[in-house]
């Protein structure tokens, strides 16, 4: 049996409905217990964003409370934008793709479902983050790992889940999203895997060098640029074709519960494929926006749990459907030797011509390069926590930005593809069984804010004085 054939029936094993409904069903119960949180305070999460994208949180911070930090804060914008630039990426175009040509239309149903009931999964996740994250040198640092240690004072599964987080998104990952910048530009311009590779390793060490604040700063240029221009050039052919979208939508709901089934072998593939790409693209659960969500310096941790709710609503809602919508537009989902990256270059070439290729290309080289950085992150922060030995971050840096980046640009689109998704499977298990058991300090959390707002607060403050049984794991909540 190949390494990729042994691989793919693991991932058969573990997603076999048993990931799938612990995703759904989690997001159901935070759903239940946040009181819809996700719907309900859309208008407040919009609220949030705008402010923090005029005014950082640190000038609002000094304002409010002056004292002396030396910090250098990273804003709630900033640290959205970083989050969404490893959401938005491969998973929207060649993620997308790939669901469609396996599940059927179908498959985009089950992506927006995730994305409806994993946003409060998304908010409870972050808030936890922001509730026990820590001081550092330079900004502030935590995410599932620092909460499993704090939070729930296991050791053993912070260390578990700060190696499943490292090597899933720092290298695993990584490995995916160069993979299908390779493929786009192979695809568009005919130029060679071996040396876009070589050029995407040398530029991401060197960002990766720079530290938190010239990502965050690299991802708050990129990310609204890149995802802005998609959309409007989808809606633009939305608009084109618009008499066919009641048609589509049908064919999406119908080919969900398995109804004139084209591809998928049935209702059940259709639903994994689509709660799988849909967790890669939105991650909502699987542990990895929390990492960011917690460098953010606000006033109170719900704020930056309903922007990082919104962060799945802006992934999956708009990035991802314009994918699909085009996908399904071009009929080309039914055409066997198309999958991943290629479909989508082929499906916009059909509607807007030759160029449709290239502004793919482009997309995508922005889109995954932003995730690259992202992830990149990520593991840092968990490397951060077992070990300060800079030597060990080094080394780490080198593999995440170089190694395996080559190491994508060369493998096959099959391989890179499982190997994530048995990473995913395992880091997201790990993540869900922790949130669960400390998901009452994020809906104590949420009380609290909406009592401060009903009280007329406009930003509601939080001191860890008022959870005295974790006072001494809370430090910064001062």
């Amino acid at each position: 049996m190949e390494l990729n054939e042994l691989i793919t029936s693991i991932n058969d094993a573990i997603w076999g409905y048993i990931l799938v409904a612990a995703l759904v069903g989690c997001g159901l119960w935070f759903t239940w217990r946040t009181r819809f949180v996700q719907f309900r305070m859309v208008g407040e999460m919009i609220r949030l964003l705008t402010d923090s994208a005029v005014d950082t949180i640190e000038e609002q911070v000094k304002e409010k409370f002056p004292i002396e930090d030396k910090r250098k804060h990273i804003s709630s914008f900033q640290a959205f934008a970083v989050s969404v630039a490893t959401r938005v990426g491969t998973g929207n175009l060649a993620g997308v793709a790939t669901a469609i040509a396996i599940g059927g239309p179908g498959a985009v149903f089950w992506m927006w479902l995730i994305a409806l009931i994993g946003s409060a999964t998304a908010f409870v996740e972050s808030t936890l983050a922001q509730l026990f994250k820590k001081k550092h040198k330079d900004s502030y640092i935590g995410g599932p790992a620092y909460y499993i240690r704090y939070g729930l004072h296991s050791r053993w599964m912070s260390v578990l889940f700060a190696v499943l987080l490292t090597i899933t998104f720092g290298l695993s990952y990584n490995s995916i999203q160069s993979n299908t910048i390779c493929s786009a530009m192979q695809q568009a311009f005919g130029w060679s895997s071996l040396w876009v590779g070589v050029v995407l390793s040398a530029v991401g060490l060197v960002i990766v060098f720079g530290g938190i604040q010239r990502i965050a700063q690299v991802s708050a240029v990129l990310v609204p640029v890149m995802a802005i221009s998609y959309v409007v050039m989808v809606i633009v052919i939305i608009v084109m074709n618009l008499g066919l979208i009641p048609h589509i939508l049908k064919v999406i709901i119908l080919n969900a519960f398995g109804i004139g089934q084209i591809a998928g072998g049935g209702i059940g593939a259709t639903m994994m494929i689509g709660v799988k790409r849909g967790l890669f693209s939105n991650e909502a659960g699987e542990g990895s926006a929390p990492n960011v969500a917690a460098t953010a310096s606000v006033t109170h941790p719900v704020k930056q749990g309903l922007i990082q709710a919104l962060g799945v609503f802006t992934d999956t809602l708009l990035v991802c459907s314009s994918t699909a919508f085009i996908i399904l537009i071009s009929g080309l989902y039914q055409t066997p030797e198309l999958n991943g990256i290629a479909l989508t270059q082929s499906a916009l070439q059909s509607e807007v011509g030759a160029a449709g290729p290239i502004f793919v290309a482009i997309a995508i080289l922005l889109f995954a390069f932003s995730s690259i950085i992202g992830n990149y992150y990520y593991g840092e922060a968990n490397i951060r926590f077992l070990t300060q030995n800079q030597r060990v971050i080094t080394v780490y840096r080198i593999f995440s930005a170089g190694v395996l980046v080559m190491f994508g640009a060369m493998a096959t689109l099959e391989l890179v593809w499982s190997l994530g998704d048995l990473c995913m499977a395992c880091l997201t298990s790990s993540n869900l069984i922790a949130i669960l058991f400390l998901g009452r300090y994020a809906f104590r959390l949420l009380d609290d804010y909406r009592k401060q707002k009903k009280q007329g607060i406009k930003e509601p403050v939080f001191h860890r004085s008022q959870f005295p049984e974790l006072e001494h794991e809370l430090e910064c909540w001062e």
